[in-house]
């Protein structure tokens, strides 16, 4: 008992077998080939349903050009911005509203064609094609009809319009080439030819701002290579055709749109020198006059060598200090721009004089790009962001920089007008000292001279600019055009069936391993072991056919070759080895709950016994629902709550079956006190009384974990046997065997795993070692017979043939 207790309390050593998860998992394989049909299905009419997305791309390349013609100093100041601008703020520009609008009126937009689809009534755009010769009578473009309009033809000469006004569908019948009205557009539809009377056309007019949204949604860029100057587009649109146009569109717009930028600054030097030309085309005129008419009332041919010597010098530094003096005005403009420089990218600078800061073309340079960038992050950040406070603080750096070197400049001219001035003073009192009517006439002709030059140096700077604007090129060179791409992108044909395979492998393992976690259920030997350290002396396996209610039918002994009635042997074997020094044993047969098979296993191993000269009887201990007089189809009148309560004796109560050496007590008329009376001394006089005459005596009692009935015949047997119905006792089951022995001390309790069949899904993934010792130091053989249909030694075995589909579904 020392050394069976402390077995009892020690788990058998069990591995992972890795072998045993692989059938696991591959017993319900058609589960998991279900599921990714199930799916295969599913990813087939979500490709077949799903609208194809396609994609199409090309490739710019930002460069700075230069003009072949050769380019004016004084207009290199801002000319072009390309070269210090970034691609990131390109590509902004290439998504601007201004220029998607622009790039979309290159299309034929007005009007838009739809089929409509068989599958789900989808509509289909057939961009570029126009099936029906719309045209436009009274057309708004700022208050039209914007809903779809269906078409569908009748005759050669009528056709049917249906469209929608508010919650009603609106149907009318109109006739080729007549002008009809839908809302507040008036339009009429050509005679197409034929169509079959079952064609369904769509159409609807649109705005240039319908298409923004779509194009935008389907436009990206990025660089085509890291710190390269070309950019790579894409366009994604359900129409391929579309999304070629479209990004061909934008990009020839954003050529258009580049050099309309680098020639405004240009055309802003051409207008600023036109104003002064009309001013100082008066002044050469006047002075004309002036001159003119001075000569003819004083009568004056001409003036003496001195005083031209002296008039020229004049009219040479008046000259200067006026040409100083507009280039003044230039800088003037220049600074007043730059202050409010605010949104405008329009900062114009051109004096074409050494004395400029030759920084000062940069700066400004610079200051456009910074504004054009920080226009471009306004379309995606707030004002108060930190991306646009950043450039903002830049900008600011640049302006205060700017201003002071145009407050240099300024000061060097200033400088230089009153160095001029000052040489001035000289020379005209040497003009004092000529003939006031030679001074007279040299004044008018040097107020000429002057106004001319200036006219003359202002017309070749409007030549320069105008050469400047017209040797202008786009900063960038497209470089790939886009092509209709008919194969869609979107959605992946062969992702879509691996995610399928994948979802459907996954669902299908899932299953299976769902299952097991919520299976609350026994199923196997190896389960038991897991839960409980009390030994298992056999497997019963569960016989393959319908089994009486009753067991009127004694498996055991009616079905010899069976199965079943080996593993009953099996199990009568290992008893023999438990209490093998008594000559006369007691076995009691009890499980948790009722339904579990104990007293079928009472019955058979009785049976079993009895064959091998063993003189066995079997008492129906379960007082309240004993089927024990069923099974030997007997009346229970009489029984053994008659001889508990002293109402007969032993001799009275005891019944010889048709089997040899195999006699059975039934239970007797249900009492009032079937505990009370299983606890009376009458009991254990009973089993003293029946071991003089059987060599086995096998007790079938009433549940342990149901009453209470069972414990003092558990407590005076020599063997008890729980038993642990496959399938049907949950894993608590496997625990009430241990605590009982371990309760009333005792080192006799063994369990039997009752209707075994193989169900390798709920089978535990472990290996049992057998690393010694079991109950009493002895091992016990059984085994679960699985393995073995095609052995020939069984009736009940069923030949295994690999065309026979009903084995691979054998759980």
């Amino acid at each position: 008992m020392e050394e069976t207790g402390k077995l009892n309390n020690k788990l058998l050593n069990q591995e992972i077998d890795y072998f045993k998860i692989a059938k696991i998992l591959v017993s319900r394989w058609y589960w998991i080939v279900g599921s990714v049909i199930i799916c295969m299905i599913f990813a087939r009419v979500y490709l077949w349903y799903t609208p194809k997305i396609y994609a199409t791309s090309g490739s710019m390349k930002f460069e700075e050009k230069r003009s072949p013609i050769p380019e004016v100093a004084s207009l290199t100041g801002g000319a072009d911005k390309s070269s210090a601008a970034k691609i990131q703020s390109e590509t902004l520009v290439l998504q601007s509203t201004p220029l998607l609008l622009n790039a979309i009126k290159q299309l034929d937009y007005r009007i838009s064609f739809f089929i409509v689809g068989r599958i789900l009534n989808r509509t289909s755009e057939l961009y570029p094609q126009k099936p029906l010769d719309v045209r436009l009578i009274e057309f708004d473009s700022l208050n039209f009809f914007h809903d779809l309009i269906t078409f569908k033809p009748i005759n050669r000469n009528t056709f049917t319009i249906r469209f929608k006004t508010g919650v009603s569908t609106v149907s009318r019948i109109c006739h080729y080439n007549v002008p009809f009205t839908v809302g507040p557009t008036s339009f009429s539809i050509m005679y197409p030819g034929d169509l079959p009377s079952t064609t369904a056309y769509l159409f609807k007019l649109n705005a240039p701002e319908d298409f923004v949204g779509r194009v935008r949604g389907g436009f990206r860029t990025g660089e085509a290579a890291k710190n390269s100057n070309i950019i790579s587009l894409q366009e994604t649109d359900s129409n391929p055709q579309f999304a070629a146009d479209i990004l061909n569109a934008i990009m020839k717009e954003y050529l258009n749109y580049d050099r309309a930028q680098k020639t405004l600054s240009a055309t802003q030097t051409i207008q600023f020198i036109n104003s002064q030309l009309a001013f100082l085309s008066g002044e050469v005129k006047g002075s004309e006059n002036s001159i003119k008419q001075f000569k003819e009332s004083k009568k004056i041919m001409d003036v003496s060598t001195a005083s031209e010597q002296a008039l020229n010098k004049v009219k040479d530094i008046e000259q200067n200090v006026n040409t100083l003096k507009v280039q003044l005005i230039s800088i003037d403009q220049a600074k007043e721009q730059i202050i409010k420089a605010k949104d405008s990218l329009n900062i114009n600078f051109s004096v074409g004089d050494d004395l400029v800061d030759p920084a000062l073309a940069g700066l400004i340079s610079n200051l456009n790009t910074l504004l054009i960038e920080r226009n471009g992050l306004l379309r995606t950040y707030i004002n108060n962001s930190q991306p646009v406070n950043d450039i903002n603080k830049q900008i600011l750096t640049v302006k205060n920089n700017a201003l002071n070197s145009i407050n240099i400049t300024r000061k060097l001219f200033e400088n230089k007008i009153k160095y001029f001035s000052d040489q001035l003073k000289p020379i005209d009192e040497q003009l004092a000292e000529l003939p006031t009517t030679e001074s007279d006439l040299g004044s008018l002709k040097r107020a000429f001279e002057i106004n001319d030059k200036v006219y003359s140096f202002l017309s070749e700077k409007k030549l320069d600019a105008q050469i400047s604007s017209a040797g202008i090129l786009p900063g960038a060179t497209i470089l790939d055009e886009a092509q209709p791409n008919y194969s869609p992108v979107y959605p992946d044909d062969a992702s879509v069936r691996r995610t399928a395979l994948i979802f459907g492998l996954v669902i299908g393992l899932g299953a299976i391993i769902l299952i097991r976690i919520l299976n609350p259920y026994i199923y196997d030997k190896e389960t038991i072991e897991a839960l409980t350290s009390i030994p298992i002396i056999g497997v019963i396996s569960r016989y393959p056919e319908e089994i009486d209610e009753y067991s009127s039918q004694i498996l055991a002994v009616s079905r010899p070759k069976s199965i079943f009635a080996e593993s009953v042997r099996s199990v009568r074997t290992n008893l023999n080895f438990l209490a093998g020094g008594k000559k006369n044993k007691v076995i009691c047969i009890t499980s948790e709950v009722a339904g579990e098979g104990k007293s079928f296993v009472a019955v058979n191993l009785s049976s079993t016994l009895s064959l091998i000269d063993k003189k066995v009887i079997l008492i129906g201990a379960d007082l309240r629902r004993s089927k024990l007089h069923r099974t030997f189809k007997t009346a229970n009148d009489c029984g053994l709550s008659n001889y508990l309560a002293n109402q007969c004796e032993a001799a009275d109560v005891i019944q010889h079956s048709e089997q040899n050496h195999f006699d059975f007590i039934t239970s007797g008329p249900v009492p009032p006190n079937p505990s009370e009376l299983l606890h009376s001394d009458r009991m254990r006089i009973l089993i003293d009384e029946l071991k003089v005459t059987y060599d086995v005596i096998m007790i079938d009692t009433a549940p342990i974990g149901l009453v209470s009935d069972a414990v003092p015949i558990i407590r005076q047997s020599d063997i008890n046997v729980f038993v642990i119905r496959s399938g049907k006792s949950k894993y608590f089951a496997a625990t009430v065997p241990q605590r009982i022995a371990q309760e009333y001390q005792l080192d006799n309790t063994v369990i039997v795993l009752n209707a075994y069949e193989q169900d390798l899904l709920h089978s535990r993934y472990y290996t049992t070692k057998f690393t010694g010792d079991s109950v009493g130091g002895k091992h016990y053989y059984y085994s679960d017979y699985t393995g073995y249909d095609g052995a020939g030694y069984y009736t009940d075995q069923t030949e295994f043939k690999w065309w026979n589909w009903r084995h691979w579904f054998k759980r």
